[in-house]
């Protein structure tokens, strides 16, 4: 539903492709000048784990964000949606901040002097002529894999489905457990129900058959009956009387 949104907000495709390039640490952009401080730590003290880990992660990076993102948003399968530019306001702010991740790029200096420790690394080794092949050739090629997949037919295709992330946690397993419970409940509520029923129908017949028509209560009782429980009531009001 994406493609082709460069036609419609060309000023919003342009902010989206230096956040792109700054995220991706692209020379001249500030990702280039701040990852290179974790990068170089990392080399310089032997971690050399963590260092392959990092540089994997900056072509995941660049991959999905720098490549996957921006192309499939803005140039991939035009859908036909034409929609209005972003607000003014949400255009100034990403204006602002594509300035500030170019300028950071051009001119690291302001943002060492801002870290809380003085640092060694200074904005021309970090544009040192090793850095910069290097992280080309990440990039580039990164890029390249991108595109023999695309023109292959090897990358997945565009499918219209529901991305999970961590709120896969509430979209799958919550809801199940509480579909679950509900379907306990709804059948031990049945339950309950059929067997209270069962009871109110066994009290209604007892009931019946003391206080109903004919009913051992509610008959007529002989004159001779009636003497005959009266003297029983009396006898037992002596003996408690005596007792």
């Amino acid at each position: 539903d994406l493609g082709a949104l460069y036609k419609s907000m060309p000023w919003t495709c342009v902010f989206c492709i230096v956040g792109a390039a700054s995220i991706s640490a692209f020379p001249l952009f500030s990702g280039f000048v701040t990852k290179s401080l974790i990068v170089e730590a990392a080399a310089d003290n032997h971690y050399d784990i963590v260092f392959l880990v990092l540089l994997f992660a900056s072509a995941g990076v660049f991959h999905h964000s720098g490549i996957k993102i921006p192309y499939f948003a803005f140039f991939g399968h035009d859908s036909g949606h034409r929609v209005p530019e972003a607000p003014r306001n949400m255009l100034v702010a990403m204006g602002v901040t594509a300035v500030l991740c170019i300028g950071i790029g051009v001119c690291p200096g302001p943002l060492y002097r801002l870290l809380p420790y003085d640092i060694k690394l200074d904005p021309w080794h970090t544009y040192s002529l090793g850095h910069v092949i290097t992280q080309l050739q990440l990039l580039i090629f990164s890029a390249l894999a991108f595109t023999v997949l695309m023109r292959t037919g090897i990358y997945p295709p565009e499918l219209r489905s529901v991305n999970l992330d961590t709120d896969w946690i509430y979209r799958r397993p919550i809801p199940a457990a509480i579909g679950v419970c509900r379907r306990r409940v709804a059948g031990g509520r049945d339950s309950l129900g059929r067997f209270a029923q069962t009871v109110a129908g066994k009290i209604r017949h007892h009931a019946h058959r003391l206080i109903g028509s004919g009913g051992l209560i509610s008959r007529t009782w002989s004159t001779a009956e009636m003497v005959f429980w009266v003297s029983v009531l009396l006898g037992i009001s002596l003996v408690l009387y005596y007792l």
